[in-house]
């Protein structure tokens, strides 16, 4: 075997390199449509089937190095990464769910919130928590169990719950100052965060007012037709501890450590449960994240042979070769950033990927960064925000028992978001920074 040939560092381009992309989208996406059964195709076997074709498909290695280069995509740091932060976000909503952590939660909301303002009151909890710790995935594990309880609660629908949780963390991820995708924009780019903050928060708080007006209007008719219970507030710690720790800026492993630490110790004070009842608590939430786990490693090497066959090289060619104009410029790099992420799931990855090429084009063309850096973080929390087989997108789906399709076409924020940013280009908004 060769090492030396594996991950090579450039790869001629190649519209072949893509369709295990469109086998998956086939399989999952549009024979669940045609049948309007979001659980007749596991999304596990559609990962299968373009993963067996994608190294079917892989040309210039032995079999052996094929899989190989697979694993290698399966196996990168932030793919693992991910994993961990689902093992320790299965163990932490399940131990929090047998001692009570998420229906003492739940109560406290309905106590403090009006129903007409249940829906408002959740996104926009999840808009800040989201923009103070710069991640959509943790806003997601705080949030999502609580949205979960509020549906029963209300008899609202629990993917149209699940997706006002969802659009709210995309909403601190594509502006916080600690967010990755903030950070490796403007590294890429060349500007400074603030002003990059500016430009954003133009185009994205627009998008999150429209919504947010929306879910006002819609909640006005939210009643809670179950009475919630008596607030056992002790058991609203682990849920406070999880929120405090992160908007102080701690690791999302070590919140989650925290987090978990903490609804063992109540737990076995309360009686909830015992030591090995909580061990056995978590040992279910960790096996309940077993199916996302093998999604994320087959999506990563698929997505890494996509990218070892040419396909964001040819993504990268096709759409720079014909720019012309400032506005087209703009507009190619949306694109750019957006099919990377549809190639790579990470909207992080994306943006790294295509960044310095998206500086190129802003220089060519007078782009100004700040707004060059705005685009690339935008667009790519867009798709980010709607693929579903995103990191947010499956851990929300799983901590819900819910089909990712279900979820999609509630995801009013995302799409708000897209529509808002393809104006801010065709109308040249802001003006200042275009």
């Amino acid at each position: 075997m060769n090492l030396n040939k594996l991950t090579p560092i450039t790869k001629q381009p190649n519209g072949w390199a893509l369709s295990p992309l469109a086998v998956f989208l086939c399989l999952y996406l549009v024979t669940s449509i045609l049948v309007n059964d979001f659980y007749k195709v596991p999304i596990t076997v559609a990962f299968l089937v373009s993963s067996i074709y994608a190294v079917c498909i892989t040309k210039g290695l032995s079999l052996n190095d094929r899989i190989l280069q697979f694993s290698a995509g399966a196996a990168n740091k932030n793919i693992m990464l991910m994993i961990w932060i689902f093992i320790l976000a299965g163990a932490f909503a399940q131990s929090a769910k047998a001692m009570g952590a998420i229906d003492a939660t739940v109560n406290l909301t309905l106590l403090l919130l009006p129903d007409s303002l249940l829906l408002a009151g959740i996104f926009l909890a999840s808009c800040f928590i989201s923009l103070s710790i710069g991640t959509s995935v943790g806003t997601i594990v705080a949030l999502a169990p609580v949205a979960a309880g509020i549906a029963e609660k209300t008899e609202l629908s629990l993917p149209f719950m699940t997706a006002l949780v969802i659009g709210g963390a995309f909403f601190g991820d594509n502006l916080s100052f600690i967010s990755d995708t903030t950070i490796a924009a403007t590294r890429t780019q060349g500007c400074v965060m603030r002003d990059k903050f500016r430009a954003n928060i133009a185009i994205a708080l627009p998008a999150a007012l429209l919504v947010f007006g929306y879910y006002v209007f819609y909640g006005s008719q939210v009643t809670v037709v179950h009475e919630a219970g008596p607030v056992a507030w002790a058991k609203v710690i682990p849920y406070l501890v999880v929120l405090g720790t992160a908007i102080a800026g701690i690791n999302v492993t070590l919140v989650l450590l925290l987090g978990l630490l903490s609804t063992g110790i109540i737990g076995i004070w309360y009686g909830s449960f015992d030591v090995f009842g909580w061990f056995s608590s978590m040992g279910t939430g960790i096996t309940g994240m077993g199916e996302l786990i093998i999604i994320t490693l087959m999506a990563g090497g698929m997505l890494e042979l996509i990218r070892f066959n040419g396909g964001v090289a040819y993504i990268i060619q096709a759409l720079t070769q014909r720019v012309k104009s400032k506005r087209e410029a703009e507009l190619s790099i949306a694109a750019l950033v957006s099919l990377a992420n549809f190639c790579t799931a990470n909207n992080t990855i994306a943006i790294i990927t295509v960044g310095p090429l998206a500086s190129d084009i802003a220089d060519k063309f007078g782009v100004d960064k700040r707004k060059s850096a705005s685009i690339l973080d935008t667009f790519s929390c867009v798709v980010q925000g709607i693929i579903p087989y995103g990191a947010q997108m499956l851990i929300a789906a799983e901590l819900t028992q819910l089909s990712p399709l279900n979820i999609i076409g509630y995801l009013y924020y995302p799409m708000a978001l897209g529509i808002v940013a393809l104006l801010s280009i065709f109308l040249r908004y802001p003006r200042r920074y275009s």
